[in-house]
């Protein structure tokens, strides 16, 4: 075991060695050292010994104004960490600083957005000039007119170290306004209520939300979605009354079981106030007529276990993307609003084994499917009366298309967004009639030096261990040579059947101008080929996640794209899960990793029901109340898996006020790989006091993050050099 005391980090001269001024000097500091409290925990005849348990603090422990003996000490530590942090990385800090001048530098601080119409105003939210939040504002019957704003997030937040405004939804009048808030980063909303004509903001405050509510028809009433405020399950819808208190709100749904969450919306046609529940692996929807909000709900279709349908309103009936009668893919299928039970269900588009249906819009004379085939999106557009079915057409071989919420019912045209990992993003109106397209807007790159044929781009295929063939998407600039000594970072996610999109980034340019590659790899755990491919990287198939991710590794370094000595890997949140498990697998094969606001306590969180998150991810991890599960989650568990080897360079973010990831797992396990480890390679741990899950909510606080994560890996590959920072 290594020595822990006042020390010269001899790691720490790679970083200064990198800087051709007088930074090249031994930096002293500190490596904390976190007490160890031995906890047993006891499963199934399995016994553990958690050391750091004791690191886990209550709310009311966080927020409380007076600390009591476990909070200081856990405060301190987390303190000392990032004090370690910054004595560390000390020398850099100007570098840093001029990371994200040159980030910053690429984005137009004046920008704003496109505007869209809905029900005879045109909204636009926008930026000014050096403010870190937008403005949000809109305008009546053309763009002309005299600009509305509604909130300006910059004066609203200007008290606050947090904040995020969200849940903006305009009453069917256009006078009110409801708009949430969160100021600690929990994602615990307050909703408030805005007069946009007076500026008026009501009394009325509700606590404890999601954020999300929606207008019944009279202008009048709300509907809104509450929080168990232990589990921050979304598990009650109410209904509220303008002008009364919420202690009079009546609550018209109470989601029960514990695996399910709740949310409340309106359909596309102001017809309908739904309410829907979810899992992982089931869904079930209720509605009301919108006209009548003092009514009564009506079951669609009770919830069945594998059983998915969500659902849309047109005409007399209701359409639902569903996965009923094992289509694995989904489908779309349409039923009678006065018989919605599934016998009634009939096919719309039928399942297909190559293709996954991902969402759908429904406009008077058109329907537009999003699709995705051999990992690739597709736009496909049909005509009611089956005169026209096409899709649209995308060239690159890599690349990133959306359709907008397009909530104009009657018409012929689509807003969609289209970029790629070469090209910046554009918004573009297509014209289904006569199939012309208007681009709106190209996202702006300043900064002089952006042009995007200096850019190459390309997917390739590796083999995992098991057969499979595992798609990256691969970006460089054209002047890298590809070989061993090539820096590369490698991303992934790879849970929950998200698919991240290969898509363009300005502050990812600060990496490749500086001979980086970046390598998107699409594992398992995602729907990049399909639900298929989803399921087999979750539950007892999660391990294919993690050694896919390897596999890629292994095929990049043996087809000469990088080495050993310069891969890099990042990933957050289940992302941080695949960082903690691919270094415990293998962790030779990479000289850094970035594991940002990491699931890495994977047994003890999945274990403990009071935690957010847990009981409605049984289906996505497993229960470990049965010991199948809990053998198979803790071989996998990063905390759990750490042991007495070489691990790489780790740095590791967190925030204090995570609701999704809670901040002791990061930092239980840095503590335990600084008690186990046997290299003398950099471990830190940045604790972000005032944020949770998301990081910064300020735009610039956002990309002054994101610069001292580049930092770290450019330090690393001693990319440092005065003569490359102005690129």
């Amino acid at each position: 075991m290594r020595k822990l005391y006042t020390t010269t980090i001899v790691l720490s001269l790679i970083f200064a060695t990198s800087c051709k001024n007088d930074t090249m000097k031994n930096i002293d500091a500190k490596i904390p050292t976190a007490e160890k409290q031995p906890k047993t925990l006891e499963k199934h005849g399995d016994v553990r010994i958690d050391n750091y348990f004791w690191m886990r603090l209550t709310d009311e422990q966080k927020l409380g104004d007076v600390k009591d003996e476990q909070t200081q000490k856990v405060i301190n530590y987390l303190e000392e960490e990032n004090t370690y942090h910054d004595k560390i990385t000390e020398f850099s800090k100007s570098f840093e600083e001029t990371l994200f001048e040159e980030m910053k530098g690429r984005i137009k601080e004046d920008d704003s957005s496109v505007p869209y119409k809905d029900n005879g105003y045109f909204y636009i939210t926008r930026f000014e000039k050096g403010m870190q939040y937008p403005i949000y504002s809109r305008k009546k019957d053309n763009l002309e007119a005299d600009e509305q704003v509604m909130f300006n997030v910059n004066e609203m937040a200007k008290d606050f170290d947090y904040f995020q405004l969200g849940g903006l939804n305009i009453s069917n009048d256009n006078k009110l306004a409801v708009f949430a808030t969160d100021t600690i980063s929990r994602r615990q909303y307050f909703l408030r209520i805005k007069n946009l004509e007076t500026g008026e903001v009501y009394k009325d405050v509700i606590e404890n939300t999601t954020g999300g509510s929606v207008w019944a028809n009279d202008n009048k009433t709300i509907f809104y979605t509450k929080k168990d405020p232990t589990t921050l399950r979304s598990e009650k819808v109410y209904r509220h009354i303008l002008g009364t208190s919420a202690s009079e709100d009546i609550e018209v749904f109470h989601e029960k079981d514990e695996t399910f969450g709740t949310y409340v919306t309106k359909s596309k046609s102001d017809k309908y106030i739904i309410i829907g529940s979810y899992s992982t692996v089931s869904t079930e929807a209720q509605y009301l007529d919108a006209d009548n909000p003092e009514g009564e709900f009506t079951m669609l279709q009770k919830r069945e276990r594998d059983l998915e349908y969500s659902v849309s309103h047109f005409g007399d009936d209701f359409y639902l993307l569903t996965n009923k009668d094992n289509a694995t893919n989904f489908k779309l299928m349409k039923t009678p609003v006065s018989m919605t039970a599934k016998e009634n269900w009939t096919d719309v588009i039928p399942h297909r084994e190559d293709t996954l249906l991902e969402d759908f819009s429904i406009f008077k004379e058109y329907l537009v499917l999003e699709e995705r085939t051999n990992g690739l999106n597709m736009v496909r557009i049909k005509r009611w009366d089956k005169t026209d079915d096409f899709y649209l057409p995308f060239n690159e071989e890599t690349y990133s298309v959306g359709v907008y919420s397009n909530p104009d019912f009657d018409t012929h045209v689509i807003r969609y967004s289209y970029n790629s990992m070469t090209t910046p993003a554009s918004v573009i109106d297509f014209n289904m009639g006569n199939k012309s397209k208007e681009i709106k807007k190209e996202q702006e790159v300043l900064g002089g030096k952006f042009n995007k044929e200096n850019y190459k781009s390309k997917r390739v295929w590796a083999t995992a261990r098991d057969g499979k063939k595992v798609a990256i998407s691969l970006v460089y600039h054209k002047d890298t040579q590809l070989d061993e000594n090539t820096p590369l970072l490698q991303y992934a996610y790879g849970s929950y059947g998200y698919t991240i999109p290969d898509s363009f980034s300005t502050t990812r340019l600060s990496l490749l101008d500086r001979g980086f590659v970046y390598a998107l790899a699409h594992i398992r755990g995602s729907e990049y080929l399909g639900r298929d491919w989803y399921e087999d990287g979750k539950m007892l198939n999660k391990k294919n996640t993690f050694t896919d991710f390897v596999d890629c590794s292994k095929y990049l370094i043996e087809n000469n794209y990088t080495s050993e000595k310069h891969l890099y890997a990042m990933g957050g949140s289940a992302g941080g899960l695949l960082m903690g498990a691919i270094v415990n697998m293998n962790p030779e094969l990479y000289n850094g990793i970035i594991a940002a606001v990491p699931f890495v306590d994977v047994i003890s969180t999945m274990m403990d029901d009071s935690i957010p998150l847990t009981t409605g991810e049984y289906d996505e991890w497993g229960n470990p109340n049965d010991k199948e599960y809990y053998d198979y989650i803790k071989s996998y568990s990063p905390y759990d898996q750490v042991k007495s080897k070489a691990y790489p360079n780790i740095l590791v973010t967190t925030g204090f006020h995570d609701s999704q990831v809670q901040y002791w797992e990061p930092a239980k396990w840095v503590a335990k790989l600084r008690e186990l480890k046997t290299d003398d390679n950099l471990l830190l741990l940045r604790t972000n006091m005032e944020a949770g899950h998301g990081g910064a909510s300020g735009r610039f606080d956002a990309l002054k993050e994101t610069a001292k994560d580049y930092t770290f890996f450019l330090a690393l590959e001693n990319k440092l050099d005065p003569d490359l920072i102005k690129l």
